[in-house]
């Protein structure tokens, strides 16, 4: 269900990254559907990963046309994509997916959901895809032993609950007919790479927007902070000794008259406390 990228025939020798880009795509593009429609279960989750994985390459163009392997690239981006544990917190994948129609395939696809993404994608590697165990070890980023006996519990757990394929070449035959029902194609190459530059131009425009908040935000803390150093007032102390203040009571008839007759002095009183012009 993959392979290397052949040369294109009667091609010059230098193409376009968009000439490139598209022949990969067609390439690649409807096996790589198959296969994330085999991890998955859901059409439109295969879709989606396929285009996010081209739409990824094609921001990493140049990265993915010196790969020795471009096809590969772009496949464990799908894959990684078709398996992300993000997919069941979204509405629209919960909805239950229709099943294939024939039996077999209904049954074929159960035991493959059944298993765990890490054995389920070696399987599907290993005995769909063709890659032997060293390229399915590196892809799945596991070792090599590791690899072989997640294949070989994946076996096991199919050949269980289906007995019929037990042998492997079987295994691979009925995997290709499960990949190849439904609805497998893949959207055109120009909307692939149309979708992930409109994505580069959003993902500018928000971190050109984020940047101008931070600028902001900076000279405003740059403007209202205060340029030298204000040491922080100590906590009061409690003085000790010092008797309480009293507020006055009323006053008593002799205090009254005293206070009469002070202020009478005040105004008419002796010449010492009016000042007199010499």
């Amino acid at each position: 269900m993959s392979g290397a990228v052949p040369a294109a025939r009667g091609a010059g020798p230098y193409l376009t990254p968009a000439q490139a880009f598209d022949a990969l795509y067609a390439y690649c593009a409807p096996a790589l559907v198959r296969q994330a429609y085999l991890l998955t279960g859901r059409r439109d989750l295969a879709h989606e990963s396929v285009e996010r994985a081209f739409q990824r390459a094609w921001d990493h163009w140049p990265e993915v046309a010196r790969d020795p392997d471009p096809a590969g690239w772009v496949r464990a981006a799908a894959h990684d994509w078709a398996l992300s544990p993000w997919h069941r917190l979204r509405r629209r994948h919960r909805r239950p997916e229709p099943p294939p129609p024939e039996e077999d395939d209904r049954a074929l696809l159960d035991a493959l959901l059944g298993l765990a993404p890490p054995y389920r994608r070696t399987l599907v590697l290993y005995d769909g895809v063709g890659l032997d165990l060293p390229e399915t070890a590196a892809e799945t980023e596991a070792s090599t032993r590791a690899t072989a006996g997640r294949l070989m519990l994946a076996r096991e757990v199919i050949a269980e609950r289906l007995p019929e394929l037990a042998d492997p070449g079987e295994l691979h035959d009925r995997l290709a007919e499960l990949a190849s029902t439904g609805r497998t194609r893949a959207a055109e190459p120009a909307a692939v790479r149309g979708g992930s530059e409109r994505r580069a131009r959003l993902w500018t425009r928000t971190a050109a927007a984020v940047t101008v908040v931070l600028i902001g935000s900076t000279a405003m803390t740059l403007h209202t902070a205060p340029t030298h150093y204000v040491p922080p007032v100590p906590p009061g102390e409690t003085v000790r000794g010092v008797p309480p203040r009293v507020a006055p009571g009323p006053l008593s008839d002799e205090q009254r008259e005293l206070r009469d007759r002070l202020r009478k002095a005040l105004l008419d009183g002796p010449e010492r406390l009016s000042p007199q012009a010499r």
